[in-house]
């Protein structure tokens, strides 16, 4: 009886060993902020699956990444980005920055928030608005302290020109 119940446990573990070789891990490196409380109430909130695509394992912190091969990279923990004139959209009550320097690939950071969480997405493999909807619930436990304004109701950066005296 022993014998059988020690065969049948070698070949569970021999089994989930197998099975874990089958799910890659992907390598990121956690953001400089990764390691607060906000972070980790985002990491469980992120979804098991985005569209089609499931969530694989990451090997840092407060990241998540979806696909196989991997379309969608997320991080939680980096510092909110300045004002800037990149398109801003908002979904869910969530504003994203959108930059599109990798185009077809879009970096999309969360503006207003902080720390800031950033989503990275093959725009060829999956749809942008999907993953923004998908993730806006998560990052929206991140505290928020401003919002994207639109050009009209920015204030105007200072003259740099003019000195007083």
């Amino acid at each position: 009886m022993i014998r059988r119940l020690a065969a049948a446990a070698a070949a569970a573990l021999a089994a989930g060993v197998a099975l874990s070789g089958c799910t890659p891990t992907i390598h990121l490196e956690p953001a400089p902020r990764a390691n607060e409380p906000v972070c980790a109430d985002v990491s469980v909130r992120v979804p098991e699956q985005i569209g089609d695509l499931a969530r694989v394992w990451t090997d840092a912190q407060a990241t998540a990444a979806w696909g196989d091969p991997t379309v969608v990279l997320f991080t939680c923990g980096l510092e909110p980005p300045a004002p800037t004139t990149l398109q801003c959209v908002t979904v869910s009550g969530v504003d994203w920055i959108v930059d599109e320097t990798d185009f077809p690939s879009l970096r999309m950071t969360t503006y207003g928030r902080t720390p800031a969480a950033q989503v990275y997405v093959d725009t060829e493999e999956v749809s942008s608005n999907d993953v923004l909807a998908a993730l806006s619930s998560a990052a929206g436990s991140l505290p928020k302290e401003s919002e994207c304004v639109s050009a009209d109701e920015a204030e105007p950066a200072p003259d740099d020109a003019t000195v007083a005296g």
